[in-house]
């Protein structure tokens, strides 16, 4: 099944192509779209992690800000209406 990701980086819309076994997210594909290393991300994200076991609406705030940080916005994963 395909799958695209819709989004806006730096008020300009783009879409790419999704696959689940090439990303672990849909955040993962769009910083790798546009060429973002997120290594100390997911290093801060791994640590609330820890810290948040039952919050998960912490981790989730986190990822949601830190990408509009970076200058995205309007992240939504559709499925291929050509399949």
């Amino acid at each position: 099944m395909a799958f695209k990701i819709t989004y806006t980086y730096q008020k300009q819309a783009k879409t790419i192509g999704y696959a689940n076994d090439k990303f672990n997210s849909i955040y993962d594909a769009v910083a790798a779209a546009e060429g973002i290393d997120l290594a100390s991300f997911h290093a801060m994200e791994a640590q609330l992690a820890q810290v948040c076991r039952r919050d998960k609406k912490s981790v989730k705030d986190y990822r949601e800000n830190y990408f509009k940080e970076l200058g995205f916005s309007n992240i939504v994963i559709e499925r291929d209406a050509h399949e």
